[in-house]
């Protein structure tokens, strides 16, 4: 089995099983379990497979074309330059939730502050902001200890453990407390019944405990909006990634004790944030 031949054999598996970026994926996975660089696959791509990689390799092919996130296969996700790992336990970081991350960064240029997140899954939110923040000190909390655990090896893997702590708390039966600058959620906010209709990939791997945001998807946003004035310091943002129909209805829902609202787009023109300063 000669590395270069069964590559082939792969894209072509991708392609007829309309695996997008088939191409893209198809070396990825070589070059993940073959600890290769793109260079090193093309020069080592006369060498001979070992069975040991040839097996792994196999497997990995097989699941994604179940259509399993290549991301949950080989435990890694990209998220604001930093590598997280990630498995079927929390949600693949996507790069809209960048976004939220960079509106929050400009907002605090310059500035230390403390900031809780509700809903921390891999903790690439929290993680993020303390890695391009030094004065960042960060809490987050999940309603899965698996999340918990994952969010604290992530904060390890990109060295911010002292500044980033995360605990297992359901925010509908936790009484919340401290004083933040920030807090900042990416919640839940698929409605219950348009959870079978998301693609496979989403609907079959991905925790529906971390995209499920009941009957209108909003039941987070008022959660958070009510906790959200006790726990904020004077002048405090609160900060919100939200679906892409949501924008102005949880702007109108944080009117009631937030100013300066603002809703930010992401690279898709989606309004994908909304912010408000505590009034």
């Amino acid at each position: 089995m000669v590395i270069k031949d069964e590559l082939s054999k792969v894209i072509d598996i991708f392609k007829n099983n309309n695996i997008d970026n088939y191409i893209f994926e198809a070396h990825l996975i070589f070059r993940h379990f073959l600890k290769m660089s793109p260079m090193d696959l093309v020069l080592e791509g006369n060498s001979e497979l070992e069975k040991k990689h040839y097996d792994e390799i196999s497997e990995a092919v097989k699941r994604r074309c179940e259509n399993e996130p290549l991301q949950y296969i080989l435990n890694s996700q990209e998220f604001m330059g930093l590598d997280f790992y990630v498995d079927k336990n929390v949600l693949v970081p996507r790069a809209d939730t960048e976004t939220l991350v960079e509106h929050i960064l400009e907002h605090f240029t310059g500035k230390a502050f403390t900031g809780f997140n509700v809903g921390c899954g891999s903790g690439c939110i929290e993680i993020s902001l303390a890695y391009f923040n030094h004065g960042a000190h960060m809490r987050g909390i999940d309603i899965s200890p698996k999340a918990v655990e994952i969010a604290t090896k992530n904060a390890e893997k990109n060295g911010v453990l002292q500044r980033c702590c995360f605990e297992n708390y359901d925010i509908f039966s936790y009484e919340a407390f401290g004083k933040y600058d920030l807090i900042v959620s990416n919640p839940p906010y698929i409605e219950t019944d348009e959870i079978n209709k998301l693609e496979d990939n989403v609907r079959l791997y991905e925790p529906h405990l971390a995209l499920d945001g009941g009957a209108d998807g909003m039941k987070f946003y008022r959660k958070i909006c009510d906790i959200a004035p006790k726990l904020l310091k004077k002048s405090g943002m609160l900060a919100f990634e939200v679906g892409h129909t949501q924008a102005r209805a949880v702007g109108k829902m944080m009117e009631k004790n937030f100013e300066n609202i603002e809703f930010v787009t992401d690279l898709c023109g989606v309004e994908r944030v909304v912010s408000g300063l505590l009034s």
